[in-house]
């Protein structure tokens, strides 16, 4: 994923005058950030970048420009030409010497995998219509990239387990104490993070979505999570929950832990660009279930349950049952 980031920033500085940017990955399902690449001036200022992404309201945030088309969107047209009515520009960019921003939801076959922001220094000229216009064409591309390189990680390996972590982040996002599995978990993550001495980008994006949720959200459909690539082949989740009882105080606790093949499954499903009804049928496979009882389960017929796997395996590259579980689950007989 870094290759794709490199090649696209390059590129990009070839077409337009670029001051600063911002490049993440992002998991499709729940749009938080998987990882994160800022350059200066936009490193030092991530806290303030991610409480106003999840908790201002303000324009043109990454989760709107996701469900939102077109997926590109500039601070000058958003605004209105006044660049004051955003928060982001008035407490972030503007004491960063920035003005424009151009922002694009990396969006590909309705998922999104990533985000990009442009920046130009602080002047009266940002970014030209024809620009966006520029940046609109490119995106779908660099979404198809981010996905492909979902893809050519292959089948889930099985590595050293080391066991569940916690983090712990005061209000202000320091963090307050760290465990050892979270510390050897987390030294797997090569988000492209400018400063290695910092925790993943992911943990404070979770932190922040907590916030935004409620300090008081405790249900799991409240509780923010994203899947997270490591550098010897698996996956890590991470969620994030509020402390309470006495001595908590603010404090956010982020959990990490090794991804199970039920967490990684339906990525790889949307990586494959399965139709809804596609990735029905082969959950359905994997959990064992005959063509016949697809047929009953999903009140479709058998042909048409043919029909389904054979696109599927298409999309994935196989040619039977077996090799699509082994595929998937990284089971081989």
């Amino acid at each position: 994923m870094a290759a794709v980031r490199e090649v696209a920033l390059s590129s990009l500085r070839r077409l337009m005058p670029i001051d600063a940017a911002f490049f993440a990955t992002a998991d499709p399902d729940t749009l938080l950030f998987t990882g994160a690449y800022a350059e200066e001036p936009l490193a030092a200022a991530q806290a303030l970048f991610l409480d106003n992404e999840f908790n201002r309201g303000d324009v043109n945030q990454f989760a709107a420009l996701a469900h939102r088309t077109p997926h590109v969107a500039d601070l000058d047209n958003a605004t209105r030409g006044e660049r004051l009515s955003s928060s982001r520009y008035r407490n972030i960019m503007a004491p960063l010497g920035l003005g424009d921003e151009l922002r694009a939801a990396l969006v590909t076959g309705g998922m999104c995998w990533g985000y990009l922001c442009l920046h130009r220094e602080d002047g009266p000229l940002g970014f030209s219509p024809a620009e966006a216009a520029l940046l609109a064409r490119l995106a779908p591309h660099l979404a198809h990239a981010l996905r492909h390189a979902v893809l050519i990680r292959g089948a889930p390996t099985a590595p050293e387990a080391h066991g569940t972590g916690v983090v712990l982040l005061e209000a202000d996002s320091t963090v307050a104490a760290l465990t050892g599995p979270a510390e050897q978990l987390l030294s797997l993550v090569q988000d492209g993070r400018a400063n290695p001495s910092r925790l993943p980008a992911a943990v404070y994006a979770v932190a922040a979505a907590l916030d935004s949720t409620g300090r008081d959200a405790r249900t799991p459909e409240l509780v923010p999570s994203t899947r997270v690539p490591t550098s010897d082949g698996g996956w890590l989740k991470l969620h994030a929950s509020r402390l309470h009882g006495d001595g908590a105080g603010d404090r956010t606790a982020v959990i990490v832990e090794r991804a199970s093949a039920s967490d990684t499954v339906p990525l790889a499903l949307a990586a494959y660009g399965l139709t809804r009804r596609e990735a029905e049928v082969t959950r359905l496979v994997l959990r064992g279930a005959s063509t016949r009882a697809i047929s009953n389960t999903l009140h479709i017929s058998v042909h048409t349950v043919q029909d389904h796997l054979k696109m599927v395996f298409d999309k994935v590259g196989v040619r039977s049952r077996g090799d699509l579980v082994g595929h998937l689950l990284g089971q081989h007989n």
